[in-house]
């Protein structure tokens, strides 16, 4: 299945789903920060995600629970994707580059990374 780019709105609503694990609309809406969008709103939004395939649900007669069908690690592994294709000409270094430049980070996080690309230099 091919995965779709969601809007920011999408990727709100996602958000709140992946930790839930499952929810009604209202339980979503409850977790989201304020204003609060409308029932209608989210619920539309659902809906999308649901065509788009990232959402399926359970009835429970006239109401519906949903619950993700991809996971945020495997939308995780396309947005990296398309962020390293489209703004880093697929060069993991050079987006490695620029987040250690423009990220600030401290000590410990730059002593962790290192360790990180060590690790994988052992691979």
């Amino acid at each position: 299945m091919e995965i779709k780019e969601l809007t920011r709105a999408e990727e709100q609503v996602m958000q709140e789903l992946w930790k839930l694990g499952k929810a009604f609309v209202k339980e979503i809406i409850e977790q989201l920060d304020e204003p609060k969008p409308a029932y209608n709103t989210v619920s539309t939004i659902i809906r999308i995600l649901e065509t788009k395939g990232f959402v399926s649900h359970e009835s429970f007669g006239k109401s519906h629970r949903y619950f993700p069908k991809i996971s945020k690690d495997t939308y995780k592994e396309f947005a990296a994707s398309k962020l390293l294709s489209g703004y880093f000409d697929n060069s993991p270094r050079s987006m490695l580059s620029f987040f250690l430049q423009e990220s600030k980070l401290n000590i410990r996080e730059t002593d962790e990374l290192l360790k990180l690309l060590e690790k994988a230099k052992k691979k």
